[in-house]
């Protein structure tokens, strides 16, 4: 890639708007929240069920470990089919790096805002730094969230004056995680692509040098939290998406079945859900699925988002190992383009993906 090529995981821009976490500060029980970040939809679509839901569970020790891994494989393929989402338990990422990793996010959030303003995002293209995301003209309803975005992988694409200093341990930790994530991606393709029926050095392949962007992201409560969202609902535009919670304040919901489904997370679990890449390469056996974020009245809600994707030159489209003699539902585009269209239009369900249906 030449230096001055932008990756496809943020060939993008977005407009530059008030910062939430400040916004929130101000706000009481009887301010107004401005008219940009009131949305319809908080009432439109409540949740199906008010109680919380536990997501399938898949175990990667058992995954690979020979005298359970064709049973948990088979597991994992359901849940796949099935819900799109799960947790993942016995990842291997080291406790105390998970630890001190939620530690230094609160403590990145919890600075002062000229502090974090140090690595803004510039509006070079890449969308790298502390900001907002799919922000495209001055009318668009905002979300209730400010967020931080690295490039972390491959490793030659990192932009250190966007990796933070302090706190001191925050750049080895983030370097750390984003190692210990690559070896769970790995392992999670391996299986993924056994049990689409393709071999998994094509995955291997398809999904070389593991790139990677890491998103943190801060949803301030709201005192009027059934009016704002923390994201709009959307699927994520990569192979797929590993979430930690940094704290313990759920705000995720899924849309399963056409009714949205508030979900919990076990502590220290990874919530794994596949995105719109593996939609396509899998020809529409599994489904990247719909989900958002939304809003507590008293407490912040923080997660760390990592987004594995392919390699930048692919050409995204069935493959023909999965299709076999059946029907082709997805026509082809290249990697590039659907990520610059994914980024330059506001989030807005699976509208990425739709344009390549058949």
């Amino acid at each position: 890639m030449s230096k001055g090529e932008v990756h496809s995981q943020c060939a993008g821009y977005s407009l530059s708007v008030p910062n939430v976490q400040s916004l929130a500060t101000s706000l009481d029980k009887s301010s107004q929240i401005p008219e940009r970040y009131v949305w319809s939809e908080a009432n439109v679509n409540p949740i199906a069920r008010t109680n919380e839901i536990e997501l399938p569970i898949i175990d990667l020790a058992k995954l690979i470990d020979p005298e359970f891994s064709k049973e948990e494989a088979a597991k994992l393929h359901r849940t796949c089919q099935e819900w799109s989402f799960f947790q993942l338990v016995n990842h291997g990422v080291p406790g105390e790096l998970i630890e001190g990793l939620k530690a230094n996010t609160k403590e990145f959030f919890n600075k002062p805002l000229e502090e974090k303003m140090v690595y803004k995002q510039d509006n070079d293209g890449t969308l790298q730094g502390y900001g907002q995301m799919f922000l495209l003209s001055e009318e668009q309803k905002l979300d209730w969230s400010d967020m931080f975005y690295v490039i972390t992988r491959p490793v030659a694409l990192r932009n250190m004056k966007f990796w933070p200093t302090s706190p001191s341990t925050f750049r080895d930790n983030m370097d750390r995680y984003s190692l210990e994530l690559t070896k769970v991606a790995s392992c999670l393709w391996q299986y993924i692509a056994t049990n689409l029926g393709v071999a998994p050095e094509v995955f291997e392949q398809l999904f070389k040098d593991h790139p990677q962007g890491l998103r943190f992201n801060y949803y301030p409560p709201c005192p009027k939290a059934d009016k704002v969202i923390g994201i709009a609902p959307h699927s994520d535009a990569s192979g797929f998406s590993i979430l930690l919670q940094i704290n313990d304040v759920q705000g995720l919901q899924i849309r399963k079945d056409g009714e949205w489904i508030a979900v919990s997370a076990l502590p220290n679990a990874l919530i794994v859900n596949l995105g719109d890449i593996t939609e396509v390469l899998s020809n529409g056996i599994y489904k990247s699925i719909e989900h958002r974020a939304m809003i507590n009245t008293q407490h912040p809600r923080i997660s760390l988002v990592a987004f594995h994707g392919p390699d930048n030159s692919l050409m995204l489209r069935p493959l023909p190992e999965v299709v076999g003699d059946g029907k082709l539902n997805y026509g082809s585009m290249s990697y590039q383009e659907f990520m610059k269209a994914f980024f330059n239009k506001k989030l807005e369900g699976k509208s990425a993906i739709e344009k390549l249906k058949l």
